[in-house]
Order: structure tokens, then sequence, then C-alpha cells
């Protein structure tokens, strides 16, 4: 058991040297009110004056205080770089590496110089702990940390919130669980207002690993004792209470002895408290400490031993993601940029070793703009939108030009269905835009790795030489893809195989035909212009022409009116009359010239279009339907395989050589792989941590199982 406190020990020392506290290991943790006597409570358990002694805040720093036991036998440790040591008792600090001070008085004027360099020289407080190991034969082996007494007005330099502070620090140090609170109490105040015994409740409400100590019992008014505190009648507390007499403040100015101070205690403590007397006194506290903390450390040993061996696991990892030292920068600048192509071609593949849950990216979200997006924005595209059945029959007119039409001409179709066609180029850029931006993207999610951390230049040089090429590749595809629906306009295939509405059209229209012939025989050959009094428009009924089979649009009524000429009496004018009509000279004034036709309408009016009309609409309309479903057919089809060919796939097979070419190059491989700070330094730490925590594990490892009980 004994053995068990050098062991922490020496896991505080290694621990201390890279000033890490992930590992919480077991120690004693001495709180209480400023000048309830914990430094005289720890020089009296080491036996000597070695403390900075005085009124008010003295204790300004954390105070980790290792004493270590060893007689004047061992020659093994008292060995100080192959040389002995000669003094029957010594101590070293931590910041003064191997220094040995034998002279307490010099530890004392160490501790206040170091005080004074990070707290200041008027009562500031410091939350760096200051770190002391004493070997003496007249002590027992400890770990115990000293903190600064809890205070609540602010004095001297100390900030407005000086009690938040100190009350901060104590709880961050008790708030370890291997860790055992020495609560320390003046007897002359009322116990139930102890500040360290409220503080100790907070985070140990089971009182598992709270000790109680009782100073200052000779300074009691008169009359009072302590009886029945010391016995854990007026407050409880689980591991005890024990009661210590420490030296005033004039025994310290008058230089009394530590033990003549013991001796004294012990007197007294016989004189008024016989009973308890074996039970109380600074002997009995250190045995008791000495106690507590091998059988705490007996507990938390095999739970310390897991967590050392786990983080050791995590760093040895962490220190292998941040890579080794450069050794080969020319090789492993090739394997970078080997390593990136290879990624970013895997994720266009969806071979990558990392695949993504989140969303689709890379070659997934490629294949999902082609059938998704473009897909479904292609057959949102309505084939007549756009159209009207007034601009069909236009088109009809314009294309015929001035013979009136037998048939449907077949330019009116071709002019109206390039119209329409010309719709899907807009989305087909559109698509290439998408998959450029994706390729994009790609960058970044492949630039996660830690080679691309670790050397920022490299990355921001990867990103642009790929980035370039990606913008080179876009006026190629975004080329081709408009040649591809330039294609489809050159050229209207209507002895297309899928083209079977023609062939069904022609077959209607015949059919329709001979309907015509027939109604004809049995109509007048020519109507009589009808008057409509019920809106005042003027119509005219179509001449059919049997014989020639002539298929007539529909007619144009004129839209507004030059002369005065009351509807009722203005002259009715069939179409068919507009080349042939005399003009009145009245008429002929008012009008821009003389011997001039009227206007030719530039917007038809709104009407009812007639049987012959409808027809010639629906011919058109179901042709462009055909085989606009054909040519948005072939895009959907064509876009996407021109995009993977130009753009895709070309970056694909080029850019390992692309980046090789523009990288690799002997003036700028040191520049390249100029390794980020931040990363230099991480790696350092890592390479601290592992090594203090090997060190720990080998330490643990040296405890026979046979020391735990």
């Amino acid at each position: 058991m004994e053995a068990l406190i050098p062991v922490i020990n020496k896991l505080q020392d290694v621990f201390n040297t890279v000033g890490s506290e992930t590992i919480q290991l077991p120690q004693i943790v001495v709180i209480g009110t400023q000048s309830s006597g914990k430094s005289s409570v720890l020089e009296s358990l080491v036996g000597r004056d070695f403390l900075p002694r005085g009124t008010g805040i003295v204790t300004r720093r954390p105070l980790i205080l290792q004493l270590v036991h060893i007689s004047k036998d061992d020659k093994q440790e008292r060995l100080q770089d192959g040389n002995p040591i000669e003094a029957e008792e010594w101590g070293k600090f931590l910041h003064t590496k191997n220094k040995i001070y034998t002279d307490f008085d010099d530890i004392r004027h160490e501790i206040e110089n170091e005080t004074e360099r990070m707290g200041g020289t008027n009562k500031g407080i410091c939350q760096d702990p200051i770190n002391l190991k004493i070997f003496s034969p007249r002590v027992v082996s400890l770990t115990l940390i000293d903190l600064p007494g809890i205070t609540k007005v602010p004095v001297g330099d100390q900030p407005h919130d000086i009690e938040l502070q100190v009350r901060e620090m104590c709880i961050n140090y008790i708030r370890n669980p291997n860790s055992i609170i020495l609560a320390v109490s003046a007897a002359n105040t009322d116990m139930a207002t102890s500040e360290a015994l409220k503080l100790a409740k907070e985070v140990d409400p089971d009182g598992r690993r709270t000790l109680a100590v009782l100073t200052k019992l000779d300074l009691m008014d008169a009359g009072t004792d302590a009886m029945d505190l010391l016995c854990g009648r007026v407050i409880p507390v689980k591991l005890g209470i024990i009661g210590v007499v420490n030296r005033s403040q004039a025994d310290i100015n008058e230089q009394k002895e530590i033990e003549d101070s013991l001796r004294d205690e012990g007197s007294f403590l016989q004189k008024k408290y016989p009973s308890i007397a074996n039970r109380n006194g600074t002997p009995f506290l250190a045995r008791t400490l000495n106690r507590l903390l091998m059988h705490h450390i007996r507990d938390c040993l095999p739970e310390l031993k897991t967590r050392v061996n786990v983080m050791a696991a995590q760093f040895q990892s962490l220190l292998n993601s941040f890579g080794e030292a450069v050794e080969d920068k020319g090789q492993l600048l090739l394997q970078i940029i080997t390593k990136f192509a290879s990624a970013y071609c895997q994720t266009i593949e969806g071979t990558a070793k990392n695949i993504e849950t989140t969303e689709l990216c890379g070659g997934a979200r490629i294949c999902y703009i082609f059938h998704e997006t473009f897909g479904r924005t292609l057959e949102s595209v309505n084939p007549l939108a756009g159209l009207s059945n007034i601009e069909i029959l236009t088109a009809i007119r314009n294309a015929t030009g001035p013979r009136p039409a037998l048939f449907v001409p077949e330019v009116a179709f071709e002019l109206l269905v390039k119209r329409q066609i010309r719709r899907l180029e807009e989305p087909s850029l559109r698509c290439v835009e998408l998959v450029h931006e994706e390729l994009q993207r790609i960058i970044q999610h492949c630039g996660t790795q830690q080679e691309m951390l670790r050397f920022p230049k490299l990355h921001e040089c990867i990103v642009d030489v790929v980035t370039a090429l990606l913008r080179r590749r876009l006026p190629p595809t975004n080329s081709m893809v408009e040649n591809l629906v330039a294609i489809e306009l050159a050229y209207v295939n209507t002895k297309h195989p899928d083209f079977t509405e023609a062939g069904l059209v022609h077959r209607s229209l015949l059919d329709g035909l001979d309907t015509d012939l027939r109604q004809s025989r049995k109509e007048p050959a020519n109507k009589q212009i009808v008057q409509d009094d019920s809106h005042g428009k003027l119509t005219a009924s179509r001449s059919e022409n049997v014989n020639g089979g002539m298929w007539k649009l529909g007619n144009w009524v004129r839209g507004g009116r030059t002369d005065n000429t009351p509807p009722e009496t203005a002259p009715m004018l069939a179409p068919e009359q507009f080349n042939s009509s005399p003009i009145s000279p009245a008429r002929s004034a008012s009008s821009k010239g003389v011997n001039l036709l009227p206007e030719v309408p530039m917007h038809a009016l709104t009407r009812k279009l007639s049987q012959r009309e409808t027809r010639d609409c629906e011919v058109i309309e179901r042709l462009i339907k055909s085989y606009f479903l054909i040519v948005r057919k072939n895009i959907q089809d064509s876009v996407p395989k021109g995009i993977m060919h130009f753009l895709v796939n070309h970056v694909k097979d080029n850019l390992q050589s692309e980046l090789v070419s523009m990288l690799y190059k002997k003036e700028e491989i040191d520049r390249l792989l100029e390794e980020s700070e931040h990363i230099a330094a991480r790696r350092r730490e890592a390479q601290e941590m592992l090594k203090a925590l090997q060190r720990a594990s080998h330490i643990i490892s040296d405890v026979r199982e046979t020391h735990l009980w």
C-alpha cells in the first residue's frame, strides 16, 4: 500500500511537465476561509516552517505539495544526476527544474517570489499552480493542494469579483472525483457558517470524500469546548472531524520549532479532551490522510490505468493524422497530388471510401441533375406554350405569301416548330452550369483530407488548378450543347421514323376534304353578307370554291374607322371586295393619301374561328407537338452525354497530369509544402502528451496486483 502514493507522485510529475489536466489524479485538496489555518496545518504535516505567513491573504496561488517519505539509508533515492545528496531533507520546484533547496527559508522565499511574479505584489491572485516536492524522513507520503483562502471583500489589487474567482478555483479542484477534500474551519467560529463545508457539500453531497479539520482549538472562548463538534454531533462528516492546535502568530514571530508545537498540542489535547486525544492532533491527521489517500488510490487505480491507455491510443491516432516530418518533399508532393486526383475521381464514380450519408455528392448528384432536375425541367416545357390560334393562322398566311394556300403550308410548320425547339436551349445550358458547380463542390469535399489542412498553400494551388481546368472546359461544353440544339434546328426531318403523326394528319385531311366537297354541293355557291344587329359588327360568310378545293383562312376585320360614316350607313364589304371596292372622294380626303387601300390590321381581333381555321390550327398543333416531343427526347438523351464527354470525363482523365504539370516544379516544392503553424504546434503538443501518457502507463504497469490489496 505504501508504494501507491509514490506512484501517484510520479504520475503527477509526468503530467505537470506537459501542463495537462486531462488525467484526474487522486490528491488531497485543502480548502477553507482566509486565515483559518490551512497553511499552518500543512507546515505541521511537513514538520518544517516553509510557507509564507502573515495576516490577510497570503496563499495567492495554488500550491501542489508532494510529500515523499525517504529513509536516511536510501542511497538510491538520494542521488541527483549521479551525485549523492547529503542533506537529510530537501525540496525541489518544478519551475526551477533540478535545483535542490536544502534550506526551507529559501523554499519560502522562492514561493513568495514566484507568487509575486505571476500575481503581483499587492494581494492579487493567480490560477497557475506552484509545484513543490519535499523529501524527508519525517513525513508520510502525501499529495496535497493548498488553495487561496475564501474571501469576501477585495483588498489591494484584487478584482471586485475576487470572491467568485476564489470560489471557482476551489470548485475546479474539488470537482475532481478522485480528490479528497480537506475542509479546514476555525474552532472559534460557528461551524454551521463554514464556507469550506458548504463548498464540499456542493460537489460531494454524500460526504464520501470529505474530511473536516478543526483548527484553533486553544482560541475558543472560555467556558466553551469543541467536544460536540469533534464527535460529529453538530455536523456529521462521514470521514470524520479532526481537531488540531496550530502555532500562534506570536509563536511564528519567535520562531518556535514545529516539534515543540506538536508537544504542546499533545499536552493541550490530553488536558482538555482526554477521551478523544488519541483521535485528534497533527500526527493522527497525517496518518489518517495517508490511509485515506492510499485507499483512495487503490480504488481509483484500475480506472486510471484504463483512462491512460485509452488516451494514449487517441493521441497516437491524432499524431498519425498529422503525419510524420517531411523527408523527401518531391515524393510527398506527388503522393498528395495522386491521392487528391484519385479521391476526386472516386467521388465522381461513387467508389470513395468515405461515403456521405447526409446528402448526395459527386457522381450521384450529377446523375440527379441529369435525370431529375434536367429531365423534369424538359418535361415541364409545354410544346405549344406561347402559341395562340391567331398566331398559328398568321404564320400560315405569312408562309404562303401573296398566294392563297390550298393546303396547310409546310413552311409554317417548320417556322413554328423551330421557335418551340429553341426553348430547349436555356435548360440545357443550365444543366451544364449545375454540373460545373457540382464538380467545383467536389474540390472542397476532397480538400478536407489531413494533407490539405497540413499544407494550406498546396491546398490553395490545387484548388486554383482544378478551378482553372473546369473553367477552360466550360466554353467547349456550352458550345457543344448549343450545337446540339442548332443541329435540331438545322433540319426538320418530317420523315423521322417516330414522326407518325404526319401520316395520320394527312389521312384525316383527306377525309375532311371529302366531307367538305359533299357539303359544298348542298350549299349555294355564294352566301349573302349578313349584318349582326346585336353587336354592330360586320361578318362575312366564307365562299367555298368547290372545284378548286380551296381552304381560306379566317377573314380579317378592320379594327378602326377613319371616316365619320355612322355604323348604320357604312358600306358592308367582305374581304373579297377589298381589292375592287371604289373609294369615295370624301373617304380618300380623310385618309393618309389618294388612291390608298384600307390599312391592313396589325393585330387580329378576337373572334370565333371557322371550321376550316380550327382544323388548320389543330393540324399545326398536332404536328408541332409530335415533332417537339421527338426533339425533346433527343435533347434529353444527348445533352447529358455531351456534358459527360466534354466536361466530366475530360476532367477525370486529365486532372492528375494537369496538377503535376502545374505544381510539380522544383522551385515551388518548398513553398507548397510549407506546413501550417497550427498543425505543427498541435503535432508537438500531441507528441509531448503521447510521451507523457506512455510514461504514465509504464509507471502504473509497475504496480503489481499484490500492492492493491
